[in-house]
């Protein structure tokens, strides 16, 4: 008979993968490993994912990997910027590739380009790109050249979706900036890249981050379609499960599954943070009325707050006064406990974000 797992299980289950149940003692690199890559396509704010879940958390140590190119921003999972190692960047580009030619077939880019000959466009785009990285805006430039009445812009993007590339530093590095600047993966990492998709190490690698979870949540997550035939390829490397409204789980036989009574410490999660993104039920660990209520027009969504596991405000940093404050805004009610825990935590958050100001302060504030 198939175990049910509650919603509450599924949580803690999470959490233990996405080291949210408590910091880890462990080098960055591997934590980034064990969470399948970060979706980093904001600048900085993704260092906040690193924050929440490592104990010691040193930003510049991953600036500095950034910068030797051991680790990497690229386009990759639902065709979003992520942070991965060079070594992960090698098979998950090619892994993703469709979820990168779908993007550009079905966008206005794709449009703007029909009838251009893309091989041809690739080729001479990785042939400017070696010869010396440029912003989006710079290789479009050069590319439009060649093919008249056709944006830059237009063509800059089937680079971006058809050719493997990266995001330069010092842009995400912390305590830098700069505008986006790509260069080829391979050249800039000097690993090549695999000859083909790897389905199934993209799956076991998601389970091992997000599990239990349903075939539909792993393709939420990645972008892919067709995962279906792949993960009953695996069933017998595989444990299943069921999930109150009854459908199939699946997970990796010795993979931690904490008991629902294991506390769940405060975390603030960055805008972009992979708890929110890992699944295509996010009931585990947020509320269909909060889930609603995190939509934005622009695309950018509110940090959030975990208490006891599940997404329970909002935060986010105000800049507009003389001294910064950390704005926290409830979703609920909170008890006098869960408040001082989200101002211990958020006051160790402020620490991190500006180190120098002293007297930086957590506020609550009401729902607009």
């Amino acid at each position: 008979m198939v175990t049910t797992l509650t919603r509450r299980e599924l949580n803690r289950a999470t959490l233990e993968r996405q080291f949210l149940l408590g910091r880890v003692e462990r080098p960055a690199t591997e934590v980034l490993a064990r969470l399948a890559g970060l979706q980093a396509q904001t600048t900085h704010t993704w260092y906040v994912g690193f924050q929440s879940r490592m104990e010691d958390f040193d930003p510049h140590e991953v600036g500095r990997l950034l910068t030797d190119g051991a680790l990497v921003r690229m386009s990759l999972m639902r065709s979003t910027l992520h942070l991965v190692s060079a070594e992960d960047a090698a098979w998950m580009r090619p892994t993703t590739q469709e979820v990168m030619e779908r993007d550009l077939s079905h966008g206005s880019h794709g449009k703007a380009t029909a009838g251009v000959d893309l091989e041809a466009v690739v080729t001479l785009g990785r042939k400017i790109l070696e010869e010396r990285p440029l912003s989006p805006t710079e290789l479009g430039d050069q590319i439009s050249a060649h093919w008249e009445g056709v944006d830059g812009a237009d063509l800059a993007y089937v680079v971006r979706c058809l050719l493997p590339v990266v995001q330069l530093p010092p842009r995400g590095v912390w305590g830098a900036s700069g505008q986006p600047v790509l260069a080829p993966a391979d050249t800039w990492t000097g690993l090549p890249m695999a000859p083909g998709p790897d389905r199934e190490t993209l799956v076991l690698r998601y389970l091992a981050a997000f599990g239990p979870a349903s075939v539909r949540d792993v393709q939420a997550w990645s972008g892919l379609t067709r995962l279906k035939e792949v993960v009953e390829g695996l069933r017998e490397r595989l444990v299943s499960f069921r999930d109150p409204s009854g459908t199939e789980l699946f997970d990796l036989p010795d993979a931690p599954r904490p008991s629902a009574d294991v506390p769940a410490p405060v975390r603030f999660l960055y805008d972009f943070d992979n708890l929110l993104r890992g699944h295509a039920d996010r009931s585990r660990v947020i509320s269909d009325d909060h889930l609603r209520g995190l939509s934005s027009r622009n695309g950018m969504p509110p940090a959030t707050v975990l208490v006891d596991g599940t997404v329970a405000a909002s935060w986010r940093v105000d800049r507009s006064r003389s001294t910064p404050s950390l704005d926290v805004t409830p979703f609920r009610a909170l008890g006098h406990a869960e408040i001082e825990e989200i101002t211990a935590e958020g006051t160790r958050l402020l620490a991190f974000l500006h180190p120098d100001e002293e007297s930086a302060r957590l506020r609550f504030t009401d729902p607009a």
